[in-house]
């Protein structure tokens, strides 16, 4: 019954979770998924809940609760490209409370947002929530951690008409807080199934010795060359240090942790999906729930402190069956941490350091989107057309609520920009220029 959205997403068949859960959806109204990062828990819910919306209902009809923007965009971008026909918005902190309230005089029929911003609409009487009766709390345990708990429970007080209720979560339960109101849930659990020593995943450890470990760190990464590479660090300061040392060496990487401001995390991750970027530094706010491509190596610059987090970490390489290597990185004093059971292999390292080379792609960017009735077939036009790129040449197009970004080869971006300096977008000026 799904195909024709499988199909736009390029997908086969649904994975073993998936058909499980829609499965379930359709003999529970309780739901407790428990799957590992990258097992796709996203089309997991979509899909079944896409089923229940109605042509008829003008309301908000499914409340869809995440930690985090990163998350709720991808969700966002997940559901429109299924192209039901049903209106999205997506609401969390650092968007414009005005462009939302807006929104919801029209509101959309699935309604993604975080917990603080969703609550603040609610409390301000923004929208009705007696038409919701579809809850999804995805990454729920991510929720809990990050201190939304009281967010939570005071929406869900105020859904009084919800029928079906869905929780998923990477880490394993001991109990589903009364607040969520899930009764007696089927419980889908996979986190067995995939282990951070097997499947896929190759694990591997780097010794410093005498060394410092930001030189055996930069000798790693140019052994690696162009492989997309997550590096997880503990803490942002170390974040910095390490953006510091590969910006001394002219590598081209970004960095990632939430001391940043939300519009330079976007840009960050924009650039590493389009492969501007085939290095990204971060703390442990990219493990989960972002939208990001095929990680093929994970390094653990600083050891993660628990089984779980050290999961979340490789979760962004060899997943849905793929392969990946993730590397410990050791201190001379460190210890390899006594939840890995089985003993990694050592990674040797060159004695000459080569410099990866430079990306074929940069990123272009241009000062109008969505909320200018921008669209991506107006940006594609004008590169193809104006820019004379090929189609080879251009690479993935993002358009957000006020700016666009796109790849573009690196050879040619200098010369598009040039061709399309002066050129009017839905007959306005606007500035576009090549991103930092």
């Amino acid at each position: 019954m799904f195909r024709k959205i499988l199909d736009r997403f390029k997908i086969a068949s649904l994975n073993e979770m998936q058909r499980a859960t829609i499965a379930a959806t359709k003999k529970s109204a309780g739901i407790v998924l428990l799957s590992p990062t990258g097992s796709g828990k996203t089309l997991a819910f979509l899909l079944p809940l896409s089923g229940y919306l109605d042509a008829e209902n003008t309301g908000v009809q499914a409340l869809i609760l995440v930690p985090s923007r990163e998350l709720a965009l991808q969700i966002e971008q997940v559901f429109k490209k299924m192209d039901t026909g049903f209106k999205v918005n997506c609401f969390y902190g650092g968007h414009l409370t005005k462009t939302e309230k807006n929104n919801l005089t029209h509101p959309a029929a699935v309604l993604i947002g975080t917990p603080g911003r969703i609550a603040y609409h609610i409390r301000n009487n923004h929208f009705e929530t007696g038409s919701i009766h579809t809850l999804v709390l995805d990454e729920f345990d991510k929720a809990l951690e990050f201190g939304f708990r009281e967010e939570m429970a005071f929406i869900i007080g105020q859904l009084k008409k919800v029928t079906r209720r869905i929780l998923t979560s990477a880490t394993p339960m001991d109990e589903i807080p009364s607040f969520t109101g899930i009764r007696n849930p089927v419980e889908i659990n996979f986190l067995n199934s995939a282990s951070p020593t097997t499947g896929g995943l190759i694990v591997k450890y780097l010794r410093a010795g005498d060394a410092d470990k930001l030189k055996v760190l930069f000798s790693l990464i140019c052994k690696l060359q162009n492989r997309p590479t997550l590096v997880f660090c503990n803490h942002r300061e170390a974040v910095e240090r390490i953006g510091m040392l590969l910006a001394e060496k002219g590598l081209a990487h970004g960095i990632f942790h939430g001391g940043m401001e939300q519009d330079e995390r976007e840009r960050t991750l924009i650039k590493f999906r389009n492969g501007s970027h085939r290095l990204l530094v971060t703390t442990d706010l990219a493990s989960r729930g972002l939208d990001i491509p095929e990680i093929e190596a994970v390094i653990h610059y600083q050891l993660p402190a628990t089984m779980d987090i050290f999961t979340h970490r490789n979760g962004r390489t060899a997943r849905m069956n793929a392969s990946g290597t993730s590397y410990l990185l050791l201190a001379e004093n460190d210890h390899l941490p006594k939840f890995i059971k089985e003993p990694p292999e050592a990674e040797p390292l060159p004695e000459k350091n080569t410099l990866p080379g430079k990306s074929p792609w940069r990123t272009l960017f241009i000062a109008a989107g969505k909320k200018e009735k921008i669209n991506k077939m107006d940006v594609v036009g004008m590169l193809l057309q104006k820019g004379k790129l090929a189609k080879e040449e251009l690479g993935l197009v993002e358009i957000l609520d006020h700016s666009s970004y796109a790849a573009v080869r690196s050879d040619k971006i200098e010369k598009v920009v040039n061709l399309i300096r002066s050129e009017k977008i839905k007959n306005k000026k606007v500035r576009i220029e090549i991103s930092g």
